[in-house]
């Protein structure tokens, strides 16, 4: 468990140094080049001619409507978003070179653009552009969605870049999930189609056409998986991927409308903003703090109540003009708890090295500022046994969620058993002293040099590496604690697999901002 931990967040701190938007415009620009030399071969349905064409009408509609749009709201415009639009049309339209068809699909993108904020609540889109355009233009009659991307020809290609995207996005079990049971209901729908005409069932070959030739894997890496239509918590981002499953692999018919693969993920889409209205919200910024050297705290004010359970992070956008690859967003830990509100606090590390245009832009804002979060996601929350022990590694700025989670206790008189181990490079990084002290769990610390006037429940390391041998001489009884580690991603590789002796594993890794 703790090296397949490592190996995770390895890659992750790697995928991580490119915005979520940069790395699926490249994915899909690949998949487009990799369809465009099949074409020339013939083993796939668009002629060149036609993918060119229908790209590039596209990739105009999408952007001109956004340039439109975010010029009228004071937005920058985000080319980036335009061309994902763009790519994952291509994929869904019929390609075609010729006039009329191709007004049917500039209206789609038109449509699925105009969707990004007519249908959208707080910053937050409530359905996926491309099968809000895709369905429009379908029922209209001026299009067609053809989903030609479930080729056997393209199936290895898709899976194999899908899977870099839900590496980055943390969506592979989610997406895999709705892999399974819309291959399975797929399955068993082919089977009673064939015994009701009378044909013989041959049920491997079923299965293979099903898994090599329809459009799931496209569906759920590039589509599915947007966080911006994502509920906030696993168990509901499970359900909204099982009914989009059940709902691609047995379409169902209304009238003359069939809840095809778009039309499933719309249905998803909408039980997912159910799940997550109350994710997105307005601040105000009240004030900066500097907690150490490198550790700055921004304080806000909630427009509204939000909800989040102690442990989640926030995405919060700040627009700027000229972003770098990395976009407008970032996430963050919360560090404030739920009961505080409507305060709300995060916090981030300010390290030398050049500064990312975020940065900059955060950097700029005075109190009295709005900005907005986008959503509210995460998992890395305690068990709902109270009395099921746990372990927490703080890994730098990774201390951030424990001190959500300790202070919520605090302030609910809730008791648990838990241990905090707080790794800093040296004593003058350890943040939110007060308020970890305040909680009375005892705090075993990993800094270089010894911390001066250490509460009467926290201990120094005193030298003791942090390996596996380290764990059990300050956590003897490590083997019953479930343990959640946090900080940056690749931190968290180095100390994963000292705590393979814990009872379980929980990370929370980011990559900076």
């Amino acid at each position: 468990m703790g090296s397949l931990t490592a190996l995770w967040s390895r890659v992750f701190a790697v995928l991580g140094r490119m915005s979520m938007y940069r790395l699926v415009l490249i994915a899909l620009a690949a998949l487009a080049a990799i369809a465009f030399v099949m074409s020339l071969f013939g083993v796939v349905v668009p002629s060149p001619l036609e993918l060119v064409a229908t790209l590039v009408v596209l990739a105009a509609a999408c952007s001109l409507v956004d340039a439109g749009a975010q010029r009228l709201l004071k937005l920058p415009w985000r080319v980036e978003s335009s061309l994902i639009t763009a790519h994952i049309l291509l994929f869904v339209l019929r390609p075609s070179e010729e006039v009329l068809p191709l007004l049917g699909i500039a209206a789609a993108g038109a449509v699925a653009s105009l969707s990004k904020y007519l249908l959208a609540w707080r910053g937050r889109h409530i359905f996926n552009p491309a099968a809000v355009g895709a369905t429009v233009v379908t029922i209209a009659g001026i299009g067609d969605s053809a989903w030609w991307v479930g080729s056997p020809y393209l199936a290895l290609p898709v899976l194999l870049i899908g899977t870099i995207v839900l590496l980055r996005t943390e969506k592979v079990r989610i997406i895999a999930v709705f892999w399974l049971i819309a291959v399975a209901v797929a399955v068993v729908r082919t089977v009673v189609q064939y015994q009701q005409a009378g044909l013989d069932v041959a049920g491997l070959d079923i299965v293979w056409q099903i898994v090599t030739a329809s459009p799931f894997l496209f569906l759920g890496a590039f589509m599915l998986s947007e966080p911006l239509t994502m509920p906030p918590r696993r168990w509901q981002q499970l359900t909204v991927a099982a009914i989009v499953g059940v709902l691609a692999g047995w379409p169902i018919d209304v009238g003359i409308i069939s809840l095809g693969q778009e039309r499933a993920l719309l249905i998803g889409n909408l039980v997912a903003f159910l799940f997550a209205w109350r994710a997105a919200v307005s601040l105000t910024l009240t004030g900066r703090d500097e907690l150490t050297p490198t550790v700055r705290q921004l304080s806000f004010r909630t427009k509204r109540r939000l909800s989040f359970v102690p442990g989640q992070f926030l995405e919060l956008e700040v627009p700027h003009h000229h972003p770098d690859a990395r976009g407008t967003r970032r996430e963050f830990s919360i560090v404030s708890s739920p009961a505080e509100l409507p305060e709300l606090r995060i916090a981030f590390r300010e390290g030398g090295g050049p500064q990312s245009s975020y940065k900059k832009a955060l950097a700029a804002v005075t109190a009295g500022d709005p900005l907005a979060v986008t959503g509210v996601w995460g998992d890395f929350v305690l068990p709902r046994r109270a009395d099921s022990p746990v372990l927490m590694v703080a890994a730098g700025i990774g201390v951030t969620p424990f001190v959500s989670q300790l202070t919520q206790m605090r302030l609910k008189g809730e008791r648990r058993d838990i241990v905090l181990i707080y790794v800093a490079s040296d004593a003058g990084e350890l943040a939110f002293r007060d308020e970890l002290a305040a909680s009375g769990v005892p705090v075993i610390v990993f800094t270089r040099d010894r911390p001066a006037d250490l509460p009467t429940h926290w201990q120094w390391a005193q030298g003791v590496r942090l390996d596996a041998e380290g764990l059990v001489r300050v956590v003897p009884d490590i083997g019953t604690r479930h343990a959640y580690i946090s900080g940056p991603a690749r931190l968290i590789a180095d100390l994963a697999p000292a705590l393979e002796k814990a009872r379980s594993i929980t990370t929370d890794a980011f990559s900076g901002y």
